[in-house]
């Protein structure tokens, strides 16, 4: 996403350090909350496994995964490093453990969205220029309009990366959290398919890469995220 789009900026370096640096705070916050939500949440349920290895922090070097990143680069979806759990020390046992600490990564992407939207909806920071002139519009933006130009990127990435870690596909998050809502008898057969999660998920998002009209998760995003985006966006 970032790459792919610097040579619109080949002439413009004043747009290209405002959008690289406003993508890259983005990123590295919308990731390093995410996962700091999984340590903690396991922490709270009485597993600090995640907290003895340092995870229990919001400092980003801790949470980046090199594969997730490039891909959040390239692609604009992308993952965090797994936060380790211990699901047999999780209170409230192994199924609904595991659900409350999956989802709460990606239910912080979304509050940490709804927050960083809060100045715009109330009209504390205005983004008429950028809606009006788009990415033209950086090299001649003020410091208020700066500021909404980085909180339109937070935004929009935590609310990507919320989607995206919901996706019920192992080692995504939504696998775990639709493992916790099923009942036994289908949770148990599903979980046995998880060892052929990664090989799909990659599988789909060279498919996303290659051809993106095809893949379906271009076609979760593009809806779901589209959805919240009008709902948090002015």
């Amino acid at each position: 996403m970032l790459i792919l789009r610097l040579a619109e900026f080949s002439d413009n370096p004043t747009a290209l350090i405002a959008y690289a640096s406003a993508f890259i705070v983005a990123l590295v916050t919308g990731i390093a909350f995410h996962e700091f939500s999984h340590a903690w949440a396991a922490n709270k349920l009485g597993d600090d496994t995640a907290a003895l290895q340092g995870r229990l922090t919001l400092n980003p070097l801790v949470h980046l995964d090199k594969f997730g990143t490039l891909a959040l680069l390239l692609l604009g979806i992308g993952w965090g490093k797994p936060t380790p759990v211990n699901p047999y020390r999780l209170r409230y046992g192994i199924k609904t453990g595991n659900l409350l600490v999956s989802i709460a990564g990606p239910l912080s992407n979304f509050l940490f969205a709804v927050v960083a939207a809060l100045p715009l909806l109330f009209g504390w920071v205005n983004i008429t220029n950028f809606q009006r002139f788009g990415f033209d519009h950086l090299s001649n933006a003020n410091g208020a309009e700066l500021v909404g130009f980085f909180l339109i990127f937070i935004i929009q990435l935590n609310v990507i990366l919320g989607i995206f870690n919901l996706i019920p596909i192992h080692p995504l998050d939504g696998f775990k959290v639709l493992l916790g809502i099923l009942p036994n008898k289908l949770s148990g057969p599903l979980s046995r398919l998880s060892k052929w999660g990664p090989a799909i998920l990659m599988l789909f998002i060279a498919i996303t890469f290659i051809k993106p009209e095809y893949s379906p998760i271009r076609w979760i995003l593009d809806d779901l995220a589209g959805y919240f985006l009008n709902l948090l966006l002015p």
